[in-house]
């Protein structure tokens, strides 16, 4: 059965500055993200809520790209 949704667009975000030492609610957005650890890069869905949790925490976050 072929899937009829459409493409979602997605980001690629990049944990470049450490989480501890934040505050808790940056600390929850960086995970929320599914940042882990330093440098890593993952896909996000760019949408509304994960463009806002990126804004929470610009000063830890980059995003790096499309997919």
């Amino acid at each position: 059965m072929p899937n009829n949704t459409p493409d979602k667009k997605m980001m690629k975000v990049q944990l470049v500055r450490s989480q501890y030492g934040r505050l808790a609610k940056h600390q929850a957005c960086v995970r929320g993200l599914g940042l882990r650890r330093m440098h890593q890069v993952v896909d996000v869905e760019d949408n509304v809520c994960t463009r806002g949790m990126v804004n929470a925490v610009s000063y830890m976050v980059k995003v790096v790209g499309e997919a």
